[in-house]
């Protein structure tokens, strides 16, 4: 069956589950999050060992409330993001309650620099694609899934008139750079571990992590302007707030590890408004510093705290 095919069949299936009503969807999030923290799963485990790394001041008993939490808003984010997949954008975004900052996104498309929008994963990115979408057209990076139906699932579910998806490799940079001096807009995930050789080292919740340096590239090579942009959930039924901030002057420093360390600041005051809407389920420090010695840290024996 072609890949094409499967993913037709799946988006079906998606759709059928978030035809239900959002409460019910929201249970079978929580049962899942229950699931997921029971049978210590992949995702459990991972959500326990970036809180250690990143939250070592917090009591084991404070990191693991947060753990639960974690898990519980990761769960409703897929639900949520697979229903907004599968419903049409003009009644997704009427989830959006509130828009602060717009006047810096309007004031950045009628420069016609080009803007760059680096949207960490915090609360429903998903939702803030559609919204970008709304605005006019964008080009948003994304990293393939190795899997091929998983790839034409995600360019099926984010197909739109406004929207055109760069796979993060080869010629992206080529691409975006194109978007950007014609004054046109594109989307990037900032916290995404990249390739070696493709990022630097710079400090993350106080720990060296591997981090891109595609946004600062591209801001300083084309003059771009760039903001910083989120969907925050206000609510546990489909209630968030868009925000739109601009990003600190460092990020287009011609020196790598300066730039690397303003995104990395940036998306840490975002992570700390609510921590439990950050994706912490990511592998975010599988790499380590040449030299360093570190080893992976989620290596089972590199984990300290038991499942409780």
């Amino acid at each position: 069956m072609k890949p094409e095919t499967t993913a037709g069949l799946l988006y079906r299936a998606a759709a059928l589950l978030t035809s239900l009503p959002w409460p019910w969807l929201r249970g079978v999030a929580d049962g899942l999050a229950w699931a997921w923290r029971r049978l210590d799963a992949r995702e459990s485990q991972v959500a326990r060992r970036n809180l250690q790394l990143a939250y070592p001041e917090l009591l084991p008993s404070q990191r693991e409330e947060l753990h639960r939490r974690v898990l519980r808003t990761t769960a409703r984010q897929a639900l949520e993001t697979l229903r907004f997949w599968t419903h049409p954008h003009a009644d997704n975004l009427r989830c959006v309650q509130a828009i602060h900052g717009q006047a810096h996104f309007d004031e950045a498309l009628a420069a016609g620099k080009g803007l760059i929008v680096a949207a960490p994963h915090f609360g429903n990115w998903e939702l803030l694609n559609q919204w970008l979408s709304s605005r006019g057209p964008i080009a948003i990076v994304y990293a393939p899934p190795d899997s091929p139906v998983g790839d034409a699932f995600l360019l099926r579910v984010r197909s739109a008139d406004n929207i055109r998806q760069v796979r993060a490799e080869g010629a992206a940079v080529r691409r975006l750079w194109k978007v950007l001096k014609d004054g046109g807009v594109t989307g990037i995930l900032p916290d995404q571990q990249p390739k070696l050789g493709d990022g630097v080292f710079a400090p993350f919740f106080g720990v060296q992590a591997l981090t891109m340096t595609l946004v600062s590239r591209l801001a300083e090579r084309t003059g771009a302007t760039v903001l910083f942009a989120w969907c925050e959930r206000s609510g546990p039924d489909l209630a968030f707030e868009l925000h739109l901030q601009p990003a600190p002057a460092a990020i287009a420093d011609p020196e790598p590890v300066v730039a690397a360390t303003a995104l990395n600041a940036m998306v840490e005051h975002i992570a700390r408004r609510d921590p439990a809407q950050y994706q912490w389920t990511y592998k975010r420090y599988t790499l380590r510093p040449a030299g360093s010695g570190e080893p992976n840290p989620y290596q089972p024996a590199t984990r300290t705290e038991p499942v409780t």
